[in-house]
């Protein structure tokens, strides 16, 4: 006889425990850090405006326009925090574990704006009146999380997407081609990574819980996964730019995301599924292949594109 799936309420009871564990853990290892030592705040100088400063211009900044780009879209993944946090407040609540947990992953993420922000007014990396322009029409929009009142799905969401996001802020640092920029986002970038191993570790236990329900959670979430930044106006422009460069692409999404945390499940070796966990597991390995045919064929045509530039010079 199958057992009945879990309830929502269940799952947060019964994971607590690895919670408190993980949160132990994750308090041990995370590092105090200040975002204005990461700041170059010499380089600053007065904009126009009431204070009678100097116009931005792009000639301020000689970081590549497409790592601006990304920087951009960076921040303003960061800037929707009141709706992240509104959405896993709301589901994993607000008392004992799961809720010092989501008050302390806030306050570490606040940091992440914080800091990249001062660094693109101060260097004048981008154009300040655009940057604000974009700040209110996207936090505006909100971010509701697709799978807002399911526990495992959103655990499985977050472990890939703060793998993902740590992937991008470190590529993002290295194309600025700027020591400071890339000090700074490596040290996001480390944050992004106990975060996601947090959330891993949960999901790791939920496999343990209660195989079926964990293994579909994580084929549904791969099937229709998003960045965060979805909503940013221009995101799909953007995010191909971002390919294009090797910031964030979808061999980098497939190889050193996907992959590796799959692995860390070992979902492939996984027991006790029913029948409905053997048919998610067989999407799991049908997603794997149908990324590994999209992502060759862009890697050729970014081949073919980058020959085709190289030959009209």
């Amino acid at each position: 006889m199958t057992a009945a799936p879990l309830s929502q309420t269940a799952l947060l009871l019964e994971l607590e425990a690895v919670v408190e564990k993980n949160l132990d853990r994750h308090l041990s290892m995370a590092k105090e850090w200040f975002p204005h030592e990461y700041v170059p705040w010499s380089e600053g100088r007065t904009f126009d405006g009431p204070l009678g400063g100097e116009a931005w211009s792009p000639d301020d900044s000689s970081i590549p326009e497409v790592a601006r780009t990304a920087l951009i879209v960076n921040l303003l993944t960061e800037d929707n925090l009141p709706s992240y946090h509104h959405e896993i407040a709301t589901l994993f609540g607000r008392d004992g574990a799961w809720g010092t947990w989501v008050h302390r992953w806030t306050a570490e993420e606040g940091r992440h704006g914080t800091a990249i922000r001062d660094y693109l007014t101060v260097t004048r990396a981008v154009d300040p009146v655009a940057l604000e322009r974009a700040r209110m029409t996207h936090m505006s929009e909100g971010y509701v999380n697709v799978h807002n009142d399911e526990v495992l799905h959103s655990l499985a969401y977050v472990s890939f997407q703060e793998l993902a996001t740590r992937i991008s802020h470190r590529n993002t640092g290295k194309a600025t081609g700027d020591p400071a920029c890339e000090a700074l986002l490596a040290r996001v970038a480390a944050d992004e990574n106990l975060h996601m191993v947090f959330y891993r570790n949960l999901l790791a236990a939920a496999f343990e819980l209660a195989p079926s329900q964990a293994m579909r959670a994580v084929a549904d979430v791969l099937a229709d996964f998003q960045m965060p930044g979805v909503g940013i106006d221009g995101f799909a422009r953007k995010s191909v730019a971002i390919a294009l460069a090797g910031i964030y692409d979808l061999r980098q999404h497939r190889d050193e995301v996907v992959v590796p945390v799959l692995r860390q499940w070992d979902v492939f070796n996984v027991t006790g599924l029913n029948a409905d966990g053997e048919t998610a597991r067989e999407a799991i390995a049908a997603h794997l292949d149908t990324l590994e045919t999209a992502a060759s064929r862009f890697e050729d045509k970014r081949a073919a594109r980058a020959a085709r530039l190289s030959a009209t010079r």
